[in-house]
């Protein structure tokens, strides 16, 4: 059976809601992040087999985002192209099918990865085609519909996070010092370039805008609880609404052993759970725990973690459930602050990991994220 290797992972700055990537369409950026990756990798565009990308928000999208988004990049007309919609996991599952279909010998040489622009997100007026016999129409924001909130319970993800955090006994301080770690964490690392690697520049904009140098404790403690007033769930420990995109590119080992490309990091392992609709919170960490026994590995085998920050408290209770070294996940901040476009964001953990890894000697890296409905999607890689 073939194996699987990452070749390529780029991804553009993430932009905040009505920011620097506003005008920007998610499959644009996507695009960009595609056509970076294959020039990072020293591929043609015509020796992409298939094109695998997710999108969340893909309402006023246009027929099929991803072969638009690779048509865009400049792939052939004649390369296929599935877009993903698993919530905030839909790269990461991007990923994981192109590495099915290498080890099932279907393909080579696959474009996957992730975009979003929730900016531009568009409102829906339900039953406008056929007119309002009596009463009102109400416009639906499509971001908060089809993102964020969970149709299982009609409630939004906050508000779930606060509804877990609270029943599993996540302190509010805890929640916020996360937070202020990645915030603190994110701006070292930009500081310092580890970004670089890993970024392409959309036009002039080269630099994430979710990080603040500002916060602090007391700052993040004077925030009101969102929905609920007696929440631990605020806008300081939750991650932004962001546009971006990322892309990975997999292919077979032999194939990237014959064109002589450099590999970045081999598959070692993928794992994906459900849960109770609520419980976004120990997702990752199941779905990371069976990724490494899949693999016969345990977390003192990895070197680092990378969970994706839906909220502080997923981050917080995973790490804990995993049983995973705090000072090894997340070591260059997270979605809390570099932002959580959610069609991107697995393919942003994945790609950050990786460049992580290779600065510091190589060796095994988890990625895990939860996504709306109570899933849970993990990565084990090596480098």
């Amino acid at each position: 059976m073939a194996r699987s290797v990452i070749v390529s992972a780029v991804r553009t700055p993430f932009g905040k809601l009505g920011g620097a990537l506003a005008k920007h369409s998610a499959t644009e950026l996507g695009a960009v992040a595609i056509r970076a990756a294959l020039e990072r990798a020293g591929l043609e565009p015509g020796e992409v087999e298939y094109a695998i990308m997710g999108q969340v928000l893909q309402g006023g999208a246009g027929q099929a985002p991803a072969r638009q988004a690779a048509i865009g990049a400049g792939l052939p007309k004649e390369v296929g192209a599935d877009t993903i919609n698993k919530v905030c996991a839909s790269s990461i599952r991007a990923v994981e099918i192109a590495d099915q279909m290498i080890r099932a010998g279907d393909h080579e040489v696959i474009v996957t990865g992730g975009m979003e622009s929730m900016t531009n997100a568009p409102y829906l007026l339900q039953r406008a085609r056929f007119g309002y016999r009596l009463g009102d129409g109400a416009l639906i924001d499509m971001m908060t519909h089809d993102g964020l909130t969970s149709t299982f319970d009609e409630r939004h993800m906050v508000q779930q996070a606060s509804f877990v955090a609270r029943e599993l006994g996540i302190a509010r301080e805890d929640q916020d010092l996360w937070a202020l770690r990645s915030h603190e964490r994110a701006v070292r690392a930009i500081d310092e370039g580890r970004f670089a690697e890993e970024i392409v520049p959309v036009g002039d904009f080269a630099v994430d805008e979710g990080p603040r140098r500002d916060t602090s404790i007391e700052q993040l403690a004077k925030l009101k609880p969102v929905f609920d007033p007696e929440g631990t769930t605020t806008a300081g420990n939750a991650p932004g609404v962001n546009d971006g995109a990322g892309s990975v590119i997999v292919t077979s080992e032999e194939f990237a052993r014959r064109r002589g490309l450099p590999v970045l990091a081999t598959i070692v392992s993928q794992a994906a759970v459900a849960d109770d609709f609520a419980y976004l919170a120990r997702t990752p960490a199941r779905a990371g725990a069976l990724a490494l026994e899949k693999a016969g590995k345990r977390i003192g085998d990895v070197r680092r973690v990378e969970l994706n920050e839906a909220f502080s408290s997923v981050a917080l209770h995973s790490t804990a459930l995993l049983g995973a070294d705090p000072e090894q996940v997340n070591v260059n901040g997270g979605a809390v602050a570099l932002g959580h476009p959610i069609g991107a964001s697995g393919a942003r953990i994945l790609g950050t990991m990786i460049y992580e890894l290779r600065r510091n000697g190589g060796g095994l890296g988890l990625a895990a994220i939860c996504s709306g409905g109570g899933q849970g999607d993990a990565l084990l890689i090596e480098v």
